[in-house]
């Protein structure tokens, strides 16, 4: 086993981070200007909006004219959530570089997040994904609750394998896998990873760990072991899961810059600028930094 010597961070901070944030409506300039400076600290893959209804997550509601809004940068890929053809279509009309749909590797959790069964689920982003090809973008594909589910608990890595592999099968170029509730360690995400490595070739996973039992970065070491080359994260530790109780949300890039750093694995991303973009974010939306590198290096001096 060897260490990547290059990893891809997807930011996912502007979208899942900012999706659920409690209270009034962050205003489009503020999402356009964390995009911005995420772009300028290096970052190359920015998961920038949410093509939903707003009547269910009221914070997306402006994802075309977050999308209109940036300052598209040469080489960075900005991406968007499409759960349906309504949103593909918003997400093709914007510009989206790169379109995502989502499942989970519980029925009950699927149940509970989008009225459906795990193969219905599936079966609704055909023409999703159909559309996006058609329109030469390219889309990834999230799997939830990779090593836990908040209703039924344990999930067999076979079972998050099988729905892998479907994404895969339908089209997607990456899978994700999402520890929703982040209640895994490191032997379950190895053990989880293996299993669907048996499926797909590393090289088109990416690992998306929440912090919750405090465990995302030793089950980042753990993934990054076995070759995962890709890590979604989030600036200042920002988002959760609505349906996941106690979520309290993605691993902070911050910290995952350290320890990558630490690793000597290259980002091309610049570590100071995006703990800058933290502590101006989170001063924006009035909350907590969660990322530990960000309290402990603090703010450079303008």
């Amino acid at each position: 086993m060897s260490f990547p010597k290059q990893v891809r961070i997807v930011e996912v901070g502007p979208r899942d981070g900012l999706q659920n944030e409690p209270g009034p409506i962050i205003p489009t300039e503020t999402k356009v200007e964390l995009i911005n400076r995420l772009a300028a600290a290096g970052v190359r893959h920015i998961e920038a909006a949410s093509f939903v209804s707003p009547k269910w997550v009221p914070q997306m509601g402006d994802a075309a004219a977050v999308m209109a809004g940036i300052n598209r940068q040469p080489g960075v890929t900005y991406s968007a959530l499409t759960p349906n053809l309504k949103g593909i279509e918003g997400a093709i009309a914007a510009k989206a570089s790169e379109v995502a749909v989502f499942s989970a590797a519980s029925e009950a959790f699927t149940q509970k997040n989008i009225n459906c069964t795990i193969a219905e689920s599936l079966e609704r982003f055909v023409p999703v994904i159909e559309q996006a090809q058609q329109a030469g973008i390219r889309v990834r594909g999230y799997v939830s609750t990779v090593l836990g589910c908040p209703y039924t608990g344990d999930i067999a890595p076979e079972q998050v394998a099988a729905v892998s592999r479907e994404l895969l099968d339908m089209g997607c170029y990456e899978i994700s896998l999402g520890d929703t509730i982040g209640k895994g360690t490191p032997l379950k995400a190895k053990k989880m990873l293996e299993a669907v490595a048996r499926q797909i070739p590393m090289e088109k996973l990416a690992a998306h760990f929440h912090d919750t039992y405090g465990q995302a970065l030793a089950n980042l070491y753990a993934v990054l072991e076995e070759g995962v080359a890709v890590i979604d994260s989030s600036t200042a530790g920002l988002g959760g899961c609505p349906y996941a109780r106690g979520a309290s949300g993605n691993v902070a890039t911050e910290d995952v810059l350290y320890l990558l750093e630490g690793l000597e694995i290259e980002t091309g991303i610049n570590l100071q600028s995006v703990v800058d973009t933290g502590h101006w974010i989170t001063r924006e939306l009035g909350r907590h930094n969660g990322s530990k590198v960000a309290q402990a290096l603090g703010e450079c001096s303008q």
